[in-house]
């Protein structure tokens, strides 16, 4: 069996450039004088700066549901929610002070009520072992400059949030899953 399949690669794709947009004036980059006197239309930089702070914790957390799934022997689909990001997009359009929205998801078939308790946590938990290399980064390592400071402290932040949203006990949360997989499993 592929890890991946073509749909899914493309759809990983533009889940990250949709990500790249939605982003890219709420996760502002430190910037040098000389960015402020080239600015165009478009901010390119912008944009590759919120892909490089919101795509890892994202994809990382649909990977990690997809691949537990398949080491459990199930059929996992990774799907780019083309509604969720639109849903995004708009709220981005229109200067929504918040942006709340389900980028992708994985469509996982044949789960236990154990098994879909474990693969429903590993996303959030992927956030809170990624937050916690960023704390630790943040508090151990040593000459870091601004920009990877910034960089950092970002990505600890998004994490920690995907970490506790995620978590919430009801539908359709992850959460919501875990808690009744493990009820299940408890009382049968």
């Amino acid at each position: 069996m592929a890890l991946f399949t073509f749909g899914e690669i493309i759809d990983l794709a533009i889940m990250v450039l949709g990500l790249g947009y939605i982003f890219m004036g709420s996760m502002q980059r430190p910037r040098t004088v000389e960015s402020y006197l080239q600015a165009s239309r478009f901010d390119w930089q912008g944009f590759q700066w919120a892909i490089l702070i919101t795509a890892p914790a994202i994809v990382l957390h649909e990977l990690a549901h997809k691949f537990v799934a398949m080491f459990f022997g199930l059929l996992a689909t990774f799907h780019a929610s083309y509604f969720g990001l639109g849903l995004g997009i708009f709220l981005r359009v229109i200067q929504s002070p918040f942006i709340i929205f389900v980028p992708g998801y994985v469509s996982i078939q044949g789960a236990s009520h154990l098994e879909a308790a474990i693969t429903a946590f590993v996303g959030p938990g992927t956030n809170l072992l990624l937050f916690a290399i960023a704390w630790f980064t943040l508090h151990h390592a040593r000459r870091l400059t601004f920009r990877q400071k910034f960089l950092w402290q970002a990505t600890k932040q998004i994490n920690l949030f995907l970490f506790f949203f995620n978590m919430i006990p009801i539908p359709p949360f992850d959460g919501f899953t875990v808690v009744a997989g493990l009820i299940s499993v408890l009382t049968s």
